[in-house]
């Protein structure tokens, strides 16, 4: 008879590390015995779990199933200990939040404040990073991710959706005009995001009921490498800059910039709080994803219609 909590635990254990030898120092067991742990434990479930090899762990389609009910059952088991101990009714200690860069200055950071203030035990360690992170192996608490999810050990809160849009200054339009069609592009200044050359390949969804999608060359007037650079100069009427949406809500809601044509715009990209299932069982990072997650969703809630080139009195 295995002890089946012990055996979950090395399982979930080996899967974090990433490795059977880093999850025997974290268990302080030897590698031989962890291959045994999970060896009996796939015996009593009667498949294989985890194919390994000498440089990594793969889950089999079973272990995926099977890793998120043990991180369930070990997450309400720790759970439990806490709350048996008082430990866990308020929140504390440490918190790691990662998050874009732009999206984590402009839109997440007073949120933090705000926790912090509401939660004087609790310490944010605040990462603002332009790369995918991976929770886990980095030791994050909780992530914000401007993509689709494809790591399904990783409980994800929608908090609403960007798209990449095309805006520019009503300076600049009174001066040069709107574009009508993506076409029209080709002829107007236009800012441009760390491009490869002094040209730069657009690409829009294909019209209704085509399967190709469709491209315009543009000669940027002006070629930057941070978004910040770009959204001043296109507020600066320098040009018109495509962009994700939340880099330039506040801009467009002050009447800063004007967004163009809105039905060209490709589909929506969605942004969750993310984080794994043996982090939410902390008390503090359940509270951060509540706390959180409601005050994003205020957010995009009040830039879902932000308005588009005709709909703003004085641009032609």
């Amino acid at each position: 008879m295995i002890d089946r909590l012990d055996t979950m635990r090395v399982f979930v254990t080996a899967l974090n590390e990433g490795s059977l030898a880093r999850a025997g120092q974290r268990l302080g067991r030897s590698p031989a015995a962890i291959t045994r742990a999970i060896a009996a434990l796939e015996s009593h479930v009667g498949t294989i779990l985890l194919h390994r090899t000498p440089r990594r762990l793969q889950l089999t389609e079973a272990g995926e199933r099977y890793v998120a009910v043990c991180r369930h059952v070990l997450a309400q088991l720790d759970e439990a200990d806490r709350s048996a101990t008082g430990e866990g009714m308020v929140p504390h200690g440490i918190l790691t939040v990662t998050a874009p860069v732009m999206f984590g200055t402009r839109i997440l950071r007073p949120i933090v404040g705000e926790f912090l203030s509401k939660y004087p035990a609790v310490q944010v360690r605040y990462l603002l990073l332009n790369r995918m992170t991976n929770l886990v192996d980095e030791g994050i608490d909780v992530g914000l991710r401007i993509a689709p999810l494809q790591d399904s050990a990783l409980i994800a809160l929608k908090i609403g959706e960007v798209r990449r849009v095309l805006c520019a200054s009503p300076a600049y339009l009174a001066r040069r005009g709107a574009p009508e069609t993506i076409s029209d592009l080709a002829g107007h200044d236009c800012i441009a995001i760390e491009p490869t050359s002094a040209e730069d390949i657009w690409s829009f969804p294909p019209l209704r009921g085509r399967k190709m999608a469709r491209t315009v060359r543009v000669r940027p007037r002006l070629m930057v490498n941070a978004d910040e650079a770009a959204v001043s100069a296109a507020v600066d009427g320098e040009g018109i800059v495509r962009i994700l949406s939340y880099k330039i809500q506040q801009e467009v809601l002050d009447g800063k910039l004007v967004i163009l044509l809105p039905d060209d715009q490709p589909p929506p990209v969605p942004v969750h709080l993310i984080a794994s299932e043996h982090r939410l069982a902390l008390t503090k990072v359940r509270a951060f994803m509540d706390f959180a997650g409601e005050r994003l969703r205020a957010s995009f809630r009040a830039t879902e219609t932000l308005a588009p080139v005709h709909e703003l009195r004085g641009v032609a």
